[in-house]
């Protein structure tokens, strides 16, 4: 049995098919079940051969390769009269067509009970995909480009993440052209907590960063040198910031403290 998943304009749907094989090999599937299914119609394999696409050759070469693998005859002669000769299909024959008639029906509503829920699993693999993505930036951040403004250069992309904010990044052209950065694509952001500018008291200031990602400080872990802030932003997510250990003392950070997360657009690297 064989599934896959497509992506239309009508969203994700799950299509597949099925066929039988025997000790690892393919006994058959639809096109050999219409063709024994035509040559019990017809009564002649030349007619089913047409009936079905297939050269007379062809039709032979399916029919032999299922004898030897199902151990017995699927088909016998009919002796010539008045009528003339023909072929038709023995029992085992018959009872082959039926059965994967009625297993091929039972697959179809398999996988029509498992695509009313294709979407939610494309979902879960997307999460999987990022959970289990190493990288060295603490920060990571999936979510969808909602805008993309294109420069000479430099192209501003701008990803909307859980929560409803946005993070902003500056990359190449070429870069944004070999990601096919677009709305509605799927893309996830990294930044380095070095690159955070943690701030606690934004109201009236005035910033050249792009990106203002604004929480609640959620974790405070002091070291002898720098002390690492964790943002807890709307939506689930966290963003966290090395700051050093003095001017986490200047700024008496504490974890229900309202605060900013502040980085450039350059410092934001962007992948699909």
């Amino acid at each position: 049995m064989n599934d896959k998943t497509d992506k239309d304009q009508g969203g994700m749907a799950l299509q597949g098919s099925v066929w039988m094989t025997i000790g690892g090999q393919k006994l058959g599937g639809r096109e050999r079940m219409d063709l024994l299914a035509a040559i019990a119609e017809h009564g002649s394999i030349t007619a089913a051969a047409k009936a079905v696409g297939l050269s007379y050759k062809g039709a032979w070469d399916a029919i032999e390769a299922m004898n030897n693998l199902a151990g017995e005859p699927l088909l016998e002669r009919l002796a010539g009269g008045k009528g003339g000769g023909g072929t038709r299909l023995t029992p085992r024959g018959l009872q082959l067509v039926e059965n994967f008639a009625k297993i091929e029906a039972a697959h179809r509503r398999f996988v029509a009970a498992l695509s009313g829920q294709s979407q939610a699993l494309a979902d879960d693999l997307l999460v999987i995909r990022n959970l289990t993505m190493k990288t060295s930036a603490r920060n990571q951040f999936s979510g969808t480009v909602v805008a993309v403004t294109r420069g000479a250069v430099n192209d501003e992309v701008a990803l909307a993440i859980a929560g409803g904010q946005q993070i902003i990044a500056t990359i190449t052209r070429d870069s944004s052209d070999s990601l096919a950065l677009a709305p509605g694509v799927s893309a996830w952001a990294l930044i380095k907590a070095s690159s955070i500018i943690v701030l606690t008291e934004a109201e009236g200031a005035r910033f050249s960063a792009r990106n203002q990602l604004v929480g609640t400080i959620s974790r405070v872990q002091e070291g002898a040198v720098n002390t690492e802030v964790s943002i807890a932003l709307a939506g689930g997510a966290t963003v966290a910031a090395i700051v050093t250990r003095e001017s986490g003392k200047a700024l008496e950070l504490a974890v229900g403290m309202p605060a900013t997360a502040i980085f450039k657009a350059s410092a934001v690297i962007l992948g699909t």
